[in-house]
């Protein structure tokens, strides 16, 4: 087997693939999460022994410093969509990948890989996107190598895009078109930054350098949803929020993420990131960089959003045909 690569929140949506990419390429992988218990699944993505599990938590030092023994590169895609109990933007995005580089310094890590996000701005008024900015000056101080890659929304069976707006047609008369829906997205495919991040990790050409990952179309707001009613056949109308009344609901999503134990509809921090278009900036490096062509939306959620029609898998979606 090749090299040794800690991958933190290796559990996760983008992880999961990231680590199967890093596997078939033979990589030992290490799998570093808080909850290693809830995901034994990991283990079978590989050969036996090439997967290991262990437990490490960004507030704790001692058990990202275990992590990173004996690795030749290391993966930070921790991150969250809102606040909750200790993990905060501070301690997750801020002060986590600080501490993830210096202490892969340490250990004489050569190539360290952070996921960040398209958006990440010190300036903006959205906290996740400060949180984000200040993540990547955080790590790249302590980890003067660094490679950053900012994905816009990533798309695939398990993602919290596609899956949210389409249970929501499912169950909902009407999709909310948050503040008129003329937001831009370039939604790019999980399978196809899991390539990014595996070769990143591979080699030291691209260190140091910055990455911004989107698809082959940029879409508004509007447009996905519509994309969402054709593919699940619910042909659900497109109901206008303004942006007060968006922050309305926002006020009572941030109620509710810190007193139950479930995901909020919208935090009032969303609604301030949903004022921002979410694409690649002119003249970023991208999926090209890599020799990866962007998949498209249309070819792929059709696979997984068939179980959101009225009929699931036998139903017919808006233009697929009799």
């Amino acid at each position: 087997m090749q090299g040794l690569v800690t991958v933190f929140g290796g559990g996760g949506f983008v992880g999961r693939h990231a680590v199967r990419a890093l596997a078939k390429r033979g990589h030992r992988v290490r799998v570093a999460v808080r909850r290693p218990n809830l995901i034994p699944e990991l283990r079978v993505m590989g050969d036996v022994g090439q997967i290991e599990l262990v437990q490490a938590n960004l507030r704790h030092e001692d058990s990202v410093r275990q992590a990173l023994q004996g690795a030749d590169a290391a993966i930070n895609l921790v991150g969250i969509l809102y606040p909750s109990g200790p993990q905060s933007f501070r301690s997750v995005h801020e002060e986590g990948p600080g501490l993830v580089a210096r202490l892969a310094t340490e250990a004489g890590v050569a190539r360290l890989v952070h996921m960040s996000a398209i958006g990440a701005d010190a300036t903006s008024d959205s906290r996740y996107a400060q949180s984000k900015a200040a993540g990547e000056a955080a790590a790249r101080a302590g980890f003067p190598g660094l490679s950053i890659v900012r994905p816009s929304i990533v798309f695939g069976p398990e993602d919290d895009f596609f899956n949210r707006f389409a249970a929501m047609a499912s169950v909902s008369p009407v999709l909310p078109l948050i503040g008129g829906g003329t937001t831009r997205f370039q939604p790019v495919y999980v399978a196809d930054v899991a390539q990014v991040l595996a070769d990143l990790a591979e080699g030291p050409a691209r260190a140091g350098e910055t990455f911004e990952l989107g698809g082959p179309t940029v879409y508004t707001f509007k447009a996905l949803l519509e994309l969402i009613n054709l593919v699940t056949g619910r042909n659900r109308p497109l109901l206008p929020v303004p942006w007060p009344v968006a922050g309305l609901i926002g006020a009572v999503g941030d109620i509710q993420s810190a007193i139950l134990p479930m995901p909020p509809v919208l935090t009032s921090d969303q609604v301030r990131l949903l004022k921002s278009d979410n694409v690649v900036s002119a003249g970023a490096q991208g999926l090209s960089a890599f020799g990866v062509t962007p998949t498209p939306a249309e070819s792929i959620i059709r696979s997984y959003l068939w179980r959101f029609r009225n009929d699931g898998q036998f139903a017919v979606a808006l233009g697929e045909g009799a």
